[in-house]
């Protein structure tokens, strides 16, 4: 993201939305559908 030569215009361009993605997606495959899968059990017993 930091480096500068051939095409790094383009693809500093690409990394950003990239690197959001992964975070978002970890954060939500980790913290946020195993919350709402335990609290949907305990609402079903």
């Amino acid at each position: 993201m930091w480096l500068d030569g051939v095409g790094s215009e383009v693809m500093q361009r690409i990394a950003a939305p990239m690197i959001g993605g992964v975070v978002s997606s970890a954060i939500l495959t980790l913290l946020i559908i195993p919350v709402l899968y335990y609290r949907r059990q305990k609402k079903e017993e």
